[in-house]
């Protein structure tokens, strides 16, 4: 899909140009950071008022923002002609439909975006409800007040020689129960209702900290720079509520500063017009590990990349999400990734062509390495860290010689049969697989 067309790309770009932070525009323009990061990755429709609010904090018209609005279109249909598996001679009509047949143009790229949406919303809500521990707490919290009202109902409804004052006893139990499932289930609600912004937090160190790392859009140039620092940014940050979480994000920051020491911004974007991003071949010009390039190239603004970093363990430390590529935000992640094939063999580094089991079939290039992580003890196994870098494949399969390897996101949500390394069912029956 041709996303330089599309408006929320073009506010992205226009906001990187002129270093200004997707917190810091948000808060000019009166919206949530979360909500201008849907906005940006073309989850979002805008115009009106909120368009030309942005067009102003950006000093740019607001045509700048929004030409190319039929070019999206097509863009849309042409992605969901691809998604369908259609011919390549009826993607290439698009802008004939779309000309001929506006509203049903217009009809069908919402739809096509709804399920993409819908899709994304079930993968989250799968991931959490099988392990987030804040989630799984408050379900109990319903199924447990609900079964206390059962029981006591129960009573009263069979046992006839209940006293008056035992009878009042029940009565109040259940009314005292009934308000605190009314409670607990608004809570659930809410926890989960993250389109109307009133979400509960997942109580979750990590999930704080990613989402910090979105709202600056993984990028600190005032960090790199010098003229911020990490224990200044982490105190105010209002992502950040948890000790833990502000102990996690400094450390993140603080790896920002090491790393962007021995590979400037300026001098790596100038080495990528020149070689594209060629880790290891990066990594040799400024003689860094291939993980340190790694992370290195997920920071650059506007380059399309993910990242995950894992311990030994298999938890992942670190993400970056990128679209196509799910990252499980709780639980662990596909055993297929190259990210563990590198735990046994650190310094060695691995290219995989992988694809996602989505509609479109998203093929990505994933880079992966291993390096020792903390100080070396004697006698005592050395400490890895895992770091894979995911570049996505344009118009792929390019290269007829690459082998492309099935891969997924996590067992629970991902709709591959016969897979080897399947630790457990997936709710996602074949046919909704297969859309």
């Amino acid at each position: 899909m041709a996303r330089d067309a599309l408006t929320g790309t073009r506010i992205r770009e226009r906001r990187a140009m002129g270093g200004l932070k997707q917190s810091d525009l948000a808060r000019q323009i009166g919206i949530s950071a979360s909500y201008l990061n849907l906005i940006e990755h073309n989850r979002r429709r805008i115009g009106g008022k909120l368009l030309l609010d942005i067009a102003a904090a950006l000093s740019v018209e607001p045509t700048v923002l929004s030409e190319g609005a039929e070019a999206a279109l097509i863009a849309s249909l042409q992605e969901a002609a691809q998604r369908a598996r259609l011919p390549d001679v009826e993607s290439e009509r698009a802008e004939e439909f779309a000309g001929r047949f506006p509203g049903w143009a217009d009809a069908l790229a919402a739809a096509h975006r709804k399920i993409a949406d819908l899709e994304r919303t079930v993968e989250t809500l799968s991931d959490r409800l099988a392990h987030d521990p804040e989630l799984a707490a408050s379900v109990h919290e319903v199924l447990s007040t609900a079964a206390s009202i059962r029981s006591t109902a129960s009573i009263l409804a069979e046992d006839k020689t209940i006293t008056d004052d035992w009878r009042d006893r029940f009565h109040a139990n259940i009314d005292a129960d009934s308000r605190r499932l009314a409670d607990s289930s608004k809570a659930l609600v809410g926890f989960l209702d993250t389109e109307t912004g009133e979400a509960a937090p997942s109580g979750s160190p990590q999930e704080e900290v990613a989402q910090f790392l979105e709202a600056h859009d993984y990028g600190f140039a005032a960090l790199e720079d010098g003229s911020d620092t990490p224990d200044h940014i982490v105190a105010e940050a209002p992502q950040l509520v948890s000790a833990q979480s502000r102990h996690l994000a400094r450390t993140v920051l603080e790896r920002v500063v090491a790393d962007s020491a021995q590979v400037p911004m300026k001098a790596l974007k100038s080495a990528l017009a020149e070689a594209g991003p060629d880790v290891i071949a990066l990594a040799n010009r400024f003689s860094v590990t291939v993980p340190h390039m790694m992370r290195r190239l997920a920071a650059v603004p506007g380059l399309d990349a993910g990242l995950v970093v894992a311990d030994r363990a298999g938890s992942l430390l670190f993400r970056k999400d990128l679209a196509g590529f799910t990252i499980p935000r709780h639980g662990a992640a596909c055993p297929l990734w190259p990210l563990f094939q590198v735990m046994g063999q650190a310094g060695q580094v691995i290219r995989t062509r992988v694809q996602m089991p989505t509609r479109d079939g998203a093929v990505f290039d994933c880079f992966a390495a291993a390096e020792p992580a903390g100080p070396i003890v004697l006698n005592a196994p050395p400490l890895l860290e895992a770091t894979m870098l995911v570049l996505p494949v344009p118009d792929a399969p390019v290269d007829a010689g690459v082998a492309v390897q099935d891969i997924g996101p996590a067992c629970r949500i991902c709709p591959r049969g016969g897979c080897p390394g399947r630790r457990e069912p997936s709710i996602l029956s074949d046919g909704f697989g297969g859309f």
